[in-house]
């Protein structure tokens, strides 16, 4: 069984999740998304759950090749204003063309890992560059516990990209202004 075959069949199963919802994801739409004959994913994901656990790994593998490449090329945050450009950056690129998509199926697999536990231990959040960052940035600005705030504060921006997906519209500077300030103190 060839890996770029399961990738491109974890990919399509990424992009159904974001356009169809937990429901919408059949071993059938994801071979139409594919551009594969029918059961061609039942081939190599026997079962709803191994084409979930497929799909989730690739989602993690895409996160944490996203954040290292935007942490391998962050200089060091020395003020408030860099950390906020940085912060608004990546939220508005992960609201915009395929990070959109992709996190759309990272919150739908986050409900669906309530009920499988096993979804969870993949999705649970990793030690990045980016995170990094944010939490060496927090400790050089005296920030008493800069590990916890650096959780809150990446916990919040999350929120902010869960609430523009599901109401629509844009992340504002003032906004993240507001959550980097909060942080701070």
């Amino acid at each position: 069984m060839s890996t770029d075959r399961r990738t491109l069949l974890a990919d399509a199963a990424i992009a159904v999740l974001a356009d169809s919802g937990v429901r919408g994801l059949t071993h059938r739409a994801v071979d139409r998304e594919a551009g594969l004959p029918p059961g061609t994913t039942s081939a190599y994901f026997r079962t709803r759950q191994s084409l979930l656990t497929a799909l989730v790994s690739r989602l993690v593998a895409l996160d944490q090749a996203e954040l290292r490449a935007v942490g391998d090329t962050l200089p060091a945050l020395r003020d408030a204003e860099e950390m906020i450009a940085g912060l608004l950056a990546l939220t508005t690129r992960r609201l915009t063309g395929e990070g959109r998509r992709r996190s759309l199926a990272r919150y739908a697999c986050a409900i669906e890992s309530v009920h499988h536990p096993e979804l969870r231990d993949i999705l649970r959040p990793r030690e990045n560059p980016a995170r990094q960052a944010a939490r060496d940035f927090l400790a050089a600005q005296g920030v008493t516990d800069p590990e916890d705030r650096t959780i809150t504060l990446l916990t919040c921006v999350d929120g902010l990209v869960f609430d523009r997906l599901v109401s629509g519209g844009d992340v504002y500077e003032d906004e993240v202004r507001g959550l980097v300030e909060a942080a701070l103190r």
